[in-house]
């Protein structure tokens, strides 16, 4: 119970730090409604109550004799699912949202078993629904890469 409450603690000191940066930043645009700080500190605000909760109340860590320990393979999974998500961190910009969102899905649906055919139209899908969620709907630009030329 010591090492979880360790654990939340430290999680807890660098959140708080980016709500503190966060509270102080002003950006010389505003692109969205309600201005580019709003969700970042609310995700920030409602992951520092939670860290708080855990602190207060940790939950008891028992291991249940039934399941198998991890393996190599599931290490190399999150591994993998680390790397993924960081590749799209860095393409997300110069692919675009479309490109990007849809290679990741397509890589994360084949990585958990998925067959190329479905995988391929789900991502595809998904990717162009979220899209116009958050470019048509939500009015939050998200980069198009790529795409710039067909203003989809």
């Amino acid at each position: 119970m010591l090492l979880q409450r360790l654990f939340l603690a430290a999680w807890l000191v660098p959140v708080l730090a980016m709500i503190y940066i966060g509270c102080a930043y002003q950006a010389p645009f505003a692109y969205e409604p309600v201005g580019p700080r709003a969700f970042p500190l609310l995700m920030l605000g409602l992951l520092a109550a939670g860290l708080v909760y855990l602190l207060i109340h940790p939950t008891p860590l028992e291991h249940d004799p039934d399941e198998p320990p991890p393996t190599a393979q599931a290490y190399r999974k999150v591994g993998l699912c680390i790397a993924l998500l960081l590749g799209f961190v860095m393409a997300f910009e110069t692919l675009g949202f479309i490109p990007a969102s849809a290679l990741a899905g397509l890589c994360f649906a084949r990585l958990y078993g998925g067959r190329w055919l479905p995988s391929l139209a789900l991502a595809v899908l998904l990717t162009l629904g979220l899209y116009l969620l958050f470019d048509r709907l939500l009015d939050v630009p998200l980069p198009l890469g790529l795409l710039a030329g067909l203003e989809i």
